[in-house]
C-alpha cells in the first residue's frame, strides 16, 4: 500500500489510509488511557458497553475475513500480487469484511471512548477506507475479470447479498 506504480489518486488514498490508521490507533490508546481526563460526548454506560460489543464484533469479523482469505490476502492496489478471488465463507455476505470489521471496531471504540478527537479521527478513517474500497473496485476487474463483476453483482460491498 502506498508503493509501486499506480494512479496518483490511488497512491494518495493508500498513503492517507496508512497515516490515519496509525493516528487513529494512537488516538484510541490515548482516549482509553485518559478517559477520565477527556470530555466524553457519550456518557451513558449502556451506550459505552454497546460500543464495546460492537468493537468485539468488528474484531471477530476481521479475524474471520483473514482466516477465510488465507493466502489470497491483498493489501491495496498491487499488480504484482498473484491471488485468487475468494467468494466463500464470510465473503458470500460481504465483499469487504475486513474493512467492515475495522469500521465496526473503530465505531465501537469511538462509542466507548467518545471524545471529539477520537470521533473525528474515526469518521475520517472510515471515509478513507471507503475511498480505498472504491479504488480497489476499479482495479479488481482488471485482475479477475467477469468473475469479479459477477461477484460484485451478487454480493454487497459491506453486508448482505443482492437478489438476482
Amino acid at each position: 500500500m502506498g508503493k509501486g506504480s499506480k494512479p496518483q489518486k490511488t497512491f494518495i488514498i493508500e498513503v492517507f489510509l496508512k497515516v490515519y490508521t496509525i493516528l487513529l490507533a494512537l488516538t484510541q490508546i490515548i482516549s482509553i488511557i485518559f478517559t477520565n481526563k477527556l470530555f466524553l460526548i457519550l456518557k451513558n454506560n449502556q451506550i459505552r458497553y454497546i460500543g464495546f460489543f460492537i468493537s468485539l464484533l468488528g474484531v471477530v469479523i476481521f479475524i474471520t475475513a483473514m482466516i477465510t482469505m488465507r493466502d489470497s490476502w491483498r493489501a491495496g492496489v498491487d499488480t504484482t500480487q498473484k491471488t485468487t478471488i475468494v467468494k466463500s465463507g464470510i465473503y458470500k455476505y460481504s465483499r469487504n469484511p475486513a474493512f467492515l470489521g475495522f469500521d465496526l471496531f473503530y465505531i465501537g471504540i469511538a462509542m466507548s471512548f467518545s471524545n471529539i478527537i477520537n470521533i473525528l479521527f474515526t469518521c475520517f478513517t472510515i471515509l478513507i477506507f471507503h475511498l480505498q474500497i472504491l479504488e480497489e473496485e476499479k482495479f479488481l476487474p482488471t485482475i479477475f475479470g467477469k468473475e469479479y463483476l459477477d461477484y460484485k453483482n451478487t454480493t454487497r460491498r459491506y453486508l448482505g447479498t443482492k437478489s438476482r
